[in-house]
């Protein structure tokens, strides 16, 4: 046997070593140490009660803060405050969500071709974007044109009885012509806080979803203890930045607590079905990896559009900002020490 067709056998025997042991690694983890299905189980129902208290606390704390004068929505610390959540759900999308569905769609354990060929993560993030974008403005436009028309019907009802008013010698004339022109500015502006607070729920719903089941489907005792710890972070500060824009929507009570209960309940959700579907659920097979792998992918689209356009770009160009350099620089320590606490809680989860 020449040295040429040695070193060939010696390649092809390599490269099929190689090959069934990521075949085996995509199949079963079964050979981690770190497996142990009766030791998982406690601390995933645990990992559920601890990030259910801690959204609710993240979720209702801007809520319950509003009788506080400091943090209403009109002081400068709302403001803040608001700035670093707005940096928490940015480097959520960017340092979790994103490189987690990059790690997924680029895996060994799916075909070469097309998803090693083509980079389908940032294809659905950017669709995504621009999905939410479409949805964004046509909500505005359609609660716009509903909220015109009621307006418009108001004015009418008022316009009569100014007449009425006159006519019977009253003095309501300028009173009525002030309350319908201010209800119809405090409308506009509500308008644009509630759509946001409703995208960027849809938003932080599914990716949570999404994450939950992870943990749910993982037996890895060694990954699941600091992914609880960190989700629990992760949950109570990205709970108040929704808080926060639950708050500016001034929903009524029922509406709120849905909001608030869809917020809290989305990943305890996921951990339980995760743990119901953990036998059929593979976390490394091809069908699990392409459909969690395009989710993450289109709710870091979304996260990282409402972070920037409709929270910090909103908030940063805003009258109350643009009056006070030093509440801007304020907000943008608040902004990097939020996007910068979440980032190196990167390295957990």
């Amino acid at each position: 046997m020449t040295s040429h067709s040695k070193m060939v056998t010696i390649f092809v025997i390599f490269m099929t070593f190689l090959c069934s042991k990521a075949l085996a690694q995509c199949e079963d983890e079964t050979n981690n140490p770190c497996n142990n299905k009766s030791k998982a189980l406690p601390l995933k129902i645990i990992g559920i009660v601890a990030i259910l208290i801690t959204s609710i606390i993240g979720v209702c704390l801007p809520l319950i803060t509003r009788s506080i004068p400091a943090l209403s929505p009109e002081r400068s610390l709302f403001v803040t405050v608001k700035a670093f959540a707005s940096g928490i759900i940015l480097a959520t999308g960017f340092m979790h969500v994103l490189p987690d569905s990059f790690d997924m769609l680029r895996s060994s354990c799916l075909a070469d071709n097309p998803w090693h060929k083509f980079p389908f993560t940032g294809f659905v993030a950017m669709l995504s974007a621009i999905f939410t974008l479409m949805v964004d403005s046509m909500a505005t436009s359609m609660y716009t044109s509903k909220n015109n028309a009621i307006a418009a019907e108001g004015g009418e009802v008022v316009a009569r009885d100014q007449e009425m008013a006159v006519a019977s010698g009253g003095g309501m004339h300028f009173h009525g012509h002030n309350h319908g022109h201010q209800k119809g500015a405090i409308g506009q502006q509500l308008l644009r806080y509630r759509v946001v607070a409703m995208v960027l729920e849809l938003g932080i719903v599914v990716h949570s979803i999404v994450i939950g089941l992870g943990v749910g489907a993982s037996n890895d005792v060694c990954t699941i203890k600091p992914l609880v710890a960190a989700l629990c972070f992760h949950q109570m500060f990205e709970g108040m930045g929704l808080g926060g824009c639950i708050l500016q929507a001034e929903y009524k009570t029922l509406k709120k607590a849905a909001m608030v209960f869809f917020f809290s309940i989305t990943t305890p959700f996921g951990i339980a079905l995760g743990i119901a579907l953990s036998k059929t659920y593979k976390e490394n097979s091809p069908s699990s990896l392409i459909t969690v792998g395009l989710l993450n992918a289109s709710s870091a689209g979304l996260l990282i559009y409402m972070a920037l356009v409709d929270l910090l770009a909103a908030d940063f160009m805003g009258p109350k900002l643009q009056g006070s350099i030093k509440l801007q620089i304020k907000s943008y320590a608040a902004v990097l020490l939020g996007a910068g606490g979440m980032s190196l809680m990167a390295k957990w989860a």
